[in-house]
C-alpha cells in the first residue's frame, strides 16, 4: 500500500507556554493519522516530563506497553495513558526538544483503535531515553479530536505538533470513499481518485457528479518509411480536452455498476512492403463517454501512403507522386496527422496527430514531429497524455515527440530496427518505421489508454 500524506494542521506554542496542544474537528476523509511532535516542558527540578494524548476529550480506555532504552540500559513497562517522555527545564540540556511520532491507522473505523509511538528524549547528556509504544484505545467511535497534554509543567514556547492525514493508494481493484473500482484508488483530502489502467468496473455507493479523463489507445505503425501513429482520442473535464474543444461537462452517476473499457494500443505491422498496415488503437469507454482509438500510420511510396483517421490521425508516409489526403482526427478528441516528404533521397514520414496538436510535416532531413498531447491535473498531479508518434524514414533524423508518443526510426536498409512504442497508459502513437524491415520484424505499437475518475471527498 502506497501512502499519500497531507498536512491537516500545525500548532506552535507561543511565548506564554501552554498546557495542551489541541487538534479538533479532524477530517474523516483519510484512512490513517500521523502526529509529529517536537516538545519540551517547563517542569522544574526534573530532567524529563511526560506528555499524554487525550482522544475525543477523554483520557480513559487507554493502555500502552513500551520498550525503553537509556543508552546504557533497557526496560519495559505498561501504562494506562498514551504518551512518552520529553526533556524538562529542571535538568535537561537547555533548548533541547524531544521528538515523537504517533501513528493511528483506521481512525474512522467502528473497531477499537491501535496505534504506535516512536519517541526520543534527546537530552544530549549521559541519559537519552528512547521509547517504542504499542497502544490501544478501547473505543469504537471515530477519532475526531486529539489533545497533547503536558503532565506536570507546560509546553515551552516553540513546542510544535503537526497532524497529517494519510491516504492508502490501493494498487489492486477495490476502493474507498464513495465508490469502488480501479487499479489505484487514493485521496488527497479534497478529491477521491479512481485510476483504471485496464478494464474494470466503477461502482458508486451513492449518486455523484464525477470528473473524468478517458484516453483511447494510440495507433500502430505500417512498415516501410512510415509516418507516426496517431494518438488516442481524449475526452476530459479538467484542464484540457482533446482536439481543442471546450472542456467536457462532469457526469452524473448513480449507485450502480459502470463498465470501464481501457483501449489497447494498435498493433504495429509485421513484415516488409507497403501493404502491411498498422492498426488503429481501440476505444476507451466510461458510461456514455467514448474516446476513439488513434489512427494507424501510412507507409512510403505506394497505395498505402496515407495514414488512417482516428481519435488523432496517423501520419502519412513518404510519397512519390501525388500527395495523399491528410488523416483526420475526431472532432473534440484529437488532431490530424502530418504529411511525409516527396524527397526520393531521404523518404521521411509525417508525424501522427496528437490530442493537443497536429502532427508535423516531414522536411527534407527531419521526419514529422508527433503532435502535442494535452496536460491535466485530474489525477492530482499535472500529467500529459496522448502525444502522436514521430515519423520514420530512410535518411536524416526523427522528429520530436511528447506525452507518450513513440519516436520514429530513421535508418537506411535497417533489417530489424523499428520505432519505439507509444507509452503504456498514455494513448501515445507508435513511432514510424525505417526504410526497410525484414519479414520477421514487427513495427511499433500505440500505447494503451487510461480512464481516471475523480469526485469530491
Amino acid at each position: 500500500m502506497a501512502n499519500t500524506f497531507k498536512k491537516i494542521q500545525t500548532v506552535t506554542v507561543g511565548s506564554g507556554g501552554s498546557a495542551t496542544i489541541d487538534f479538533t474537528s479532524i477530517p474523516q476523509t483519510y484512512t490513517d493519522l500521523k502526529l509529529v511532535m517536537s516538545l519540551r516542558s517547563t517542569r522544574a527540578t526534573y530532567v524529563d516530563d511526560d506528555f499524554y494524548i487525550n482522544i475525543n476529550g477523554l483520557s480513559t480506555n487507554q493502555t500502552t506497553r513500551y520498550l525503553q532504552g537509556s543508552g546504557s540500559s533497557a526496560a519495559s513497562s505498561t501504562n494506562t495513558r498514551w504518551g512518552a517522555l520529553i526533556p524538562a527545564d529542571g535538568a535537561a540540556t537547555a533548548s533541547v526538544f524531544g521528538n515523537a511520532e504517533l501513528y493511528i491507522p483506521n481512525y474512522t473505523s467502528s473497531n477499537n483503535k491501535s496505534s504506535s509511538i516512536d519517541a526520543v528524549h534527546e537530552n544530549n547528556g549521559t541519559t537519552a531515553y528512547q521509547r517504542l509504544h504499542a497502544n490501544l484505545w478501547s473505543q469504537t467511535t471515530a477519532i475526531t479530536q486529539l489533545t497533547i497534554v503536558c503532565a506536570a509543567g507546560n509546553f515551552v514556547q516553540y513546542s510544535t505538533a503537526t497532524l497529517y492525514g494519510v491516504s492508502n493508494a490501493n494498487t489492486t481493484t477495490g476502493g474507498s470513499g464513495k465508490a469502488t473500482g480501479g487499479n489505484e484508488v487514493y485521496t488527497d483530502g479534497t478529491y477521491w481518485y479512481h485510476v483504471f489502467k485496464s478494464d474494470g468496473t466503477f461502482t458508486p455507493a451513492t449518486a455523484l457528479n464525477v470528473d473524468y479523463l478517458v484516453v483511447a489507445g494510440g495507433g500502430g505503425v505500417r512498415s516501410y518509411q512510415s509516418g507516426g501513429g496517431g494518438a488516442g482520442g481524449v475526452r476530459c473535464t479538467v484542464g484540457a480536452t482533446g482536439g481543442g474543444g471546450s472542456l467536457e461537462s462532469a457526469l452524473a452517476v448513480t449507485a450502480q455498476a459502470y463498465s470501464i473499457t481501457v483501449g489497447a494500443g494498435g498493433a504495429g505491422a509485421t513484415g516488409a512492403g507497403t501493404t502491411a498496415k498498422g492498426n488503429q488503437g481501440s476505444n476507451s469507454i466510461f458510461s456514455t463517454i467514448t474516446s476513439t482509438g488513434g489512427g494507424g500510420s501510412g507507409s512510403g511510396g505506394g497505395a498505402d501512403t496515407a495514414g488512417t483517421s482516428g481519435g488523432s490521425g496517423g501520419g502519412s508516409g513518404y510519397f512519390n507522386g501525388s500527395q495523399p489526403t491528410v488523416a483526420a482526427g475526431t472532432t473534440n478528441q484529437g488532431y490530424a496527422g502530418g504529411q511525409g516528404n516527396n524527397n526520393t533521397s531521404n523518404r521521411l514520414g509525417g508525424g501522427g496527430g496528437g490530442a493537443g496538436g497536429v502532427g508535423g510535416n516531414a522536411s527534407t532531413s527531419v521526419s514529422g514531429a508527433g503532435g502535442a498531447g494535452i496536460t491535466t491535473t485530474i489525477s492530482g498531479t499535472s500529467t500529459s497524455y496522448a502525444g502522436g508518434g514521430s515519423g520514420g524514414g530512410a535518411v536524416g533524423s526523427a522528429g520530436s515527440v511528447s506525452a507518450g508518443g513513440g519516436t520514429g526510426s530513421v535508418s537506411f536498409n535497417a533489417t530489424q530496427s523499428k520505432g519505439s512504442d507509444g507509452t503504456t497508459n498514455t494513448g501515445g502513437g507508435g513511432g514510424g518505421s525505417p526504410d526497410y524491415s525484414s519479414t520477421a520484424s514487427t513495427q511499433a505499437s500505440g500505447g494503451s489508454g487510461i480512464v481516471i475518475i475523480r469526485y469530491a471527498a
